[in-house]
C-alpha cells in the first residue's frame, strides 16, 4: 500500500501503461474491426481533441468551437456583389431615361445598356470563377425553384445578360427589331431590380450570424449602394452637361438611401454584441468604417454649391470605394462571424438569427406564442 504523501499515478498514466497503444484497458474491453486498428500514442495528441479551445465557466460554447462551416467563398464573390448589383442598377436606369428622355437622352440610354451588359457578362465569369467550372454555373440553370435565392438568382443573371444583350444589338435598329431590342431593354431593367439585390437575400438566407441579422434590412442597402455606384460610374466616363444633371440626381439619390440604409444594417447587427463585433473590430471592421468615410465625403463633395470637376471626379471614385469596401467588409464579416460560436449561440438565445423568422408565429399546444426561441436554423 502506498504512502499518502507518495505521488499517485494518474488514470492516463495507468492507460498508457497497461493498454496496447490505443488507450484501451484491456481488462476493462477489447476493440476489434478496422477502426481498432488506431493507434494514438497519448490522449492529447488525439485527432479533434483540443485542450487549448476548451470552454470557460464565463463563456460557455462547444469548447470554443465554430458550430457551423465558415463560407468557402473566395474574393471574386465580393466583386460580383459590387459588379452584379452596378449592372442591375445601370440597366434600371437606361430603362428610366428611354421612357423619359426621350431622344435627348437616348445615348446615355445606349451607354446604360453598355455598361448593364458588360456588368452581366463580367458578373457571370465571376461566378464561373468561383464555382471552378462553366458546367457547374450551367447547370444551376437546369431548374427554377422560387423558393431558392440561389435559383432565382441563376436565372435573374442569365435573364439579365440575355436581355441587355439583345438590347445592345438590336435596340438603335428600326422598324420590328429595334421595338425588339428595346423591349428586350426594358426586360433586362425588370431584372436588374432583383438582380441588385437578390445577393443580399442569397447572404442572409445562409446560417452566418452577421448576414442572418441583416435580413430586414441588407436587400435595401445592396440596392441603394448599387444605385448610388451606378450613377458614380456613369459620371466617371465620359458624358455631356444635360447628361450629368440625370447622373447627379440618380447618384444622390442613391448615396442618401445607402447612408441610411447603412445605418439600418449596423442597428440590425448590434442587437447582440458578438454578431455585430465583425463590423467593430479587425479588417472587416477596417473595411466598413473605411466604406462610411467614403460614402459620408462622396456625398459631401457631390452637394458641394458649382463644384469643380477635382471635386465631381473625387466624389464619384469615393462612392465607388465606400461601395466595393462595404461588400468586401459585410464578406469578411461574415467569414469571421462564422468562426466566433458565441455569435450564433447569443443571437439564437435571444430568439434573433434563424429562430427569429418562426418564433414570433409559432403557437404552444394549447395556443399560446411560445416563449423561448426555437435553435434552428434556416
Amino acid at each position: 500500500m502506498s504512502s499518502p504523501h507518495e505521488p499517485t499515478e494518474s488514470l492516463l498514466d495507468q492507460l498508457q501503461r497497461r493498454a496496447d497503444g490505443r488507450n484501451v484497458d484491456p481488462t476493462l474491453g477489447v476493440l476489434t474491426g478496422e477502426g481498432a486498428q488506431q493507434r494514438v500514442e497519448t490522449l492529447e495528441r488525439a485527432p479533434g481533441i483540443r485542450p487549448s479551445l476548451a470552454a470557460s465557466p464565463a463563456s460557455p460554447s462547444y469548447h470554443g468551437l465554430p458550430v457551423i462551416k465558415e463560407p468557402v467563398w473566395i474574393a471574386a464573390v465580393p466583386t460580383y456583389l459590387y459588379v452584379g448589383g452596378v449592372a442591375g442598377a445601370t440597366s434600371v436606369l437606361g430603362l428610366a431615361v428611354e421612357l423619359a428622355g426621350g431622344r435627348r437622352l437616348r445615348r446615355l440610354a445606349r451607354r446604360c445598356i453598355w455598361v448593364g451588359t458588360a456588368g452581366d457578362l463580367v458578373s457571370a465569369g465571376l461566378l464561373t470563377y468561383d464555382l471552378g467550372r462553366p458546367a457547374r454555373f450551367l447547370n444551376m440553370l437546369r431548374v427554377f425553384r422560387p423558393t431558392s435565392p440561389m435559383s432565382i438568382g441563376s436565372w435573374v443573371l442569365a435573364g439579365s445578360g440575355g436581355l441587355n444583350t439583345l438590347a445592345l444589338l438590336l435596340s438603335h435598329r428600326r422598324g420590328v427589331p429595334g421595338r425588339v431590342g428595346r423591349a428586350a431593354g426594358a426586360g433586362a431593367a425588370v431584372l436588374g431590380l432583383p438582380l441588385s439585390g437578390y445577393t443580399a437575400v442569397l447572404l442572409t438566407n445562409t446560417a452566418v450570424p452577421l448576414w442572418q441579422s441583416m435580413h430586414r434590412t441588407l436587400p435595401l442597402f445592396f440596392m441603394a449602394s448599387a444605385t448610388a455606384a451606378a450613377g458614380s460610374l456613369l459620371s466617371l466616363l465620359p458624358h455631356a452637361r444635360h447628361e450629368a444633371r440625370v447622373l447627379r440626381a440618380f447618384g444622390l439619390a442613391g448615396k442618401v438611401a445607402s447612408l441610411a440604409a447603412g445605418l439600418a444594417v449596423e442597428r440590425d447587427a448590434e442587437r447582440v454584441t458578438e454578431v455585430a463585433r465583425p463590423l467593430r473590430e479587425g479588417v472587416s471592421g477596417a473595411l466598413w468604417r473605411t466604406s462610411k468615410a467614403c460614402a459620408v465625403a462622396g456625398l459631401v463633395l457631390d452637394l458641394l454649391p458649382r463644384r469643380p470637376r477635382w471635386a465631381r471626379m473625387a466624389a464619384d471614385v469615393l462612392t465607388t470605394a465606400g461601395a466595393v469596401s462595404a461588400r468586401f467588409a459585410l464578406f469578411e464579416g461574415g467569414e469571421a462571424s462564422a468562426r466566433n460560436p458565441q455569435a450564433t449561440f447569443q443571437a439564437q438565445r435571444r430568439g434573433l438569427g434563424a429562430a427569429e423568422a418562426i418564433a414570433n408565429h409559432t403557437l404552444a399546444s394549447d395556443g399560446r406564442p411560445l416563449s423561448f426561441p426555437l435553435p434552428v436554423l434556416r
